[in-house]
């Protein structure tokens, strides 16, 4: 039996400026009141399994626990065809540098493994999400969604953020990083797992 969120608060498992406005975006009709891991100044938990749910349930379970509130954490990444699914689960990882994330670095090394690999065009990829919704008392919701499309060569736009401006959606001209947040918002693969999410939770 799926468990209804009743709660005015809910906290959001991440120290990502984007994803959270992302997030606040998508709850605006909820009326519940988002809070950001940072803006109460939670560590990040080290993400240690090896799959987007494992790593969810992390940062929701951890969040939790610091704050008794209730907590969404979503592990999200980019599957390419052509690397096997890399980087998947470590598509944020291969953004670190010394100075903080860095995710035109992570897009060149992508491209530049597509090349050694004389990979075919186009060239397919998917974007894949999972929510995690945790209780203070253990409970868990999980949700998946996932969103096909083209990696394109040179990446275009400054919208969004992480991989965004290297992925064209199917049935779109346009890169996540040249659509506006709410186009952006109705199709992306947070969005599906989101929609899920509140239908099961919410509605």
């Amino acid at each position: 039996m799926t468990r209804k969120f009743t709660g005015e608060k809910i906290l959001i498992a991440t120290h990502n400026a984007g994803k959270l406005d992302e997030m606040r975006n998508l709850f605006a009709p909820f009326g519940v009141r988002v809070v950001g891991a940072a803006e109460l100044k939670l560590v990040e938990p080290d993400e240690t399994e090896t799959t987007f749910v494992g790593n969810a349930r992390i940062k929701a379970h951890a969040a939790v626990k610091a704050t008794g509130l209730p907590a969404l954490a979503d592990d999200s990444g980019i599957e390419v065809e052509a690397l096997d699914g890399a980087p998947g689960v470590y598509t944020a990882d291969w953004a670190e540098t010394e100075n903080g994330r860095d995710f035109v670095l992570a897009m060149t090394k992508t491209h530049n493994l597509l090349e050694q690999r004389n990979a075919p065009y186009p060239r397919r990829g998917r974007f894949r999400a999972t929510l995690v919704l945790a209780w203070p008392d253990g409970h868990e919701e999980i949700f998946e969604g996932d969103v096909n499309g083209t990696l394109v060569w040179p990446i275009r736009g400054d919208i969004g953020h992480g991989y965004d401006p290297m992925f064209q959606p199917d049935g779109y001209e346009k890169t996540f990083g040249e659509m506006n947040p709410d186009e952006k918002n109705r199709i992306s693969h947070r969005a599906n797992a989101f929609a899920k999410l509140t239908a099961a939770c919410f509605d």
